[in-house]
């Protein structure tokens, strides 16, 4: 799990990708938020389309490289969570958050972890991937 935590938090941008309402897939840019109690944490508004595609389908997958060519690709199920104190460490340790909710117990405020995942590092050493459950 450090190694994995270490990299999102070295590669801030990652790429979250789901299956849209047209039944096509969609990749944006999304970050990684915390770690709490072995699960990874994001976050999202009830409002977007990204929101709406998970609770369609909630099978998701997300990707971020390094400029040396290394990158991560987490796959899982995600679980949504009421749970005010995450949302609160959220809010307190990301200032983008913190701007557009102000608060945690905003009511389009939603968070959410990947449960059953996978994280898989690759890269072009000709070593192969290395898998981690998380």
């Amino acid at each position: 799990m450090k190694e994995v935590l270490n990299f999102l938090k070295s590669n801030p941008v990652q790429f979250f990708a789901t299956i849209g309402l047209d039944d096509k897939p969609k990749v944006r840019p999304f970050q990684f938020m915390l770690e709490k109690n072995g699960k990874l944490f994001f976050c999202t508004s009830n409002q977007k389309e990204v929101w709406k595609e998970i609770k369609n389908n909630p099978y998701v997958e997300l990707c971020s490289s390094t400029p040396a060519a290394v990158w991560l690709r987490i796959h899982g199920r995600v679980v949504f969570n009421d749970n005010i104190d995450v949302k609160s460490e959220i809010i307190e340790n990301n200032s983008l958050v913190k701007s557009i909710y102000q608060t945690p117990d905003n009511p389009a405020f939603e968070i959410f972890y990947l449960e059953g995942a996978e994280a898989i590092f690759y890269d072009f050493s000709g070593n192969p991937p290395k898998k981690y459950s998380l």
